[in-house]
């Protein structure tokens, strides 16, 4: 039993999952405004529908009530031929013109209840198809109201979900420029790695002319030397400046006043 048990909820499972999936996908392709204006077109045709009852009842009626008429003109035919045939002395004739104006009577009898029975039918028909066309007139209204609302609720999503990109297409647009910036950033990390082996002489430079390490090294010391040199010329125009300003003398013979010593400032209490 357990055997057998196992499989049937095997294919319940597979069932319930093939269900879900596929009412997943009708709910996104399904469009409201679509299934609206498909129910309005189903109670129109029902509304047509109703309609053609009523005409055909209508109909049958109107053909009833001629057929009637024709009777009503027989029988009275046929009493006056009964009172014509008494005239003449026919009795005979005269029971005969009462006899089928009798079978005509209850031909017309009939008649009138069927008659009765379809106008009955046809107001009953007729008041179900005002009643459904005011249903129908409501749900139109109705149905433009919610479309209008959707269709202005769905634009607003869009905007919304293309301001704050989360939508699919937005979305796409991001992971774009992320992967753009990766690449760049990773493009940018290997020119500034391969700049570094190259300076380091870890990386030969093949659009060199023919320099090897030998020729970078002495390259390199001759450059520490060059900055000695210049160090050295700095620290003598440093040391120099103020050699210069002693041995400058005084400009266009002027003396320089040297100050007095106290032996030659007059004394206090010495008269001049």
């Amino acid at each position: 039993m357990k055997g057998k048990v196992a499989p049937m909820s095997v294919m319940k499972r597979v069932s319930l999952i093939f269900k879900s999936k596929a009412n997943k996908a009708l709910d996104r392709m399904e469009d409201p405004r679509e299934t609206l204006d498909y129910s309005y077109q189903r109670q129109l045709e029902m509304l047509t529908q109703v309609r053609r009852g009523v005409a055909d009842v209508a109909t049958s009626r109107k053909r009833l009530e001629l057929q009637m008429n024709t009777l009503q003109q027989q029988q009275n035919k046929l009493e006056g031929q009964a009172k014509q045939a008494l005239g003449a002395g026919r009795e005979d004739l005269a029971r005969e013109a009462l006899s089928r104006r009798a079978t005509l009577q209850t031909q017309y009898a009939d008649l009138e209840t069927q008659y009765h029975s379809l106008q009955a039918d046809e107001e009953k028909l007729t008041a179900a198809s005002q009643r459904l066309q005011a249903k129908v007139e409501a749900f139109r209204t109705q149905k433009e109201t919610i479309k209008a609302t959707y269709t202005a609720a769905e634009a607003q999503t869009r905007i919304g979900e293309a301001v704050s990109g989360i939508s699919e297409e937005m979305g796409d647009v991001g992971m774009a420029v992320q992967r753009a910036q990766d690449k760049t950033a990773q493009m940018q990390a290997r020119a500034g790695a391969i700049d570094e082996l190259m300076a380091s002489g870890a990386l030969d430079d093949v659009t060199s002319t023919g320099r090897d390490d030998i020729q970078a090294e002495l390259d390199q010391m001759r450059g520490g030397q060059d900055v000695e040199l210049e160090l050295e010329r700095l620290k003598g125009e440093i040391g120099g400046a103020p050699k210069r300003e002693i041995e400058s003398g005084p400009v266009d013979g002027e003396a320089q006043a040297s100050p007095a010593t106290p032996a030659e400032q007059p004394q206090a209490g010495e008269s001049s």
